[in-house]
């Protein structure tokens, strides 16, 4: 019998962490999320979903975003969350 843990654990490439949060996005809002679209100008989401947004990546990567990490520059695009994930979970 094989003891490896079945638990999946994200997989922390640029790559798969963009796709990981267009899948939330796509789900949420139900259409595609291009990576460089301004999520807040075109109305897709609001400063509200952005805080589950927070939480969405805090519980999939591990990670805490807090302090100036909050700001909402770093949730505009799917881009820039991917960049925000990638720094937190290099520190």
């Amino acid at each position: 019998m094989n003891d490896v843990s079945t638990t999946a654990t994200p997989a922390r490439t640029a790559e798969a962490v963009t796709r990981e949060i267009r899948d939330f996005l796509t789900a949420r809002v139900k259409q595609d999320v291009p990576v460089d679209q301004d999520l807040f100008r075109t109305g897709l989401v609001s400063s509200m979903f952005a805080m589950e947004l927070v939480v969405f990546l805090e519980q999939t990567y591990g990670i805490a975003i807090v302090g100036a990490d909050l700001k909402l520059d770093n949730f505009r695009t799917v881009e820039g969350m991917t960049a925000l994930v990638g720094r937190l979970l290099d520190e």
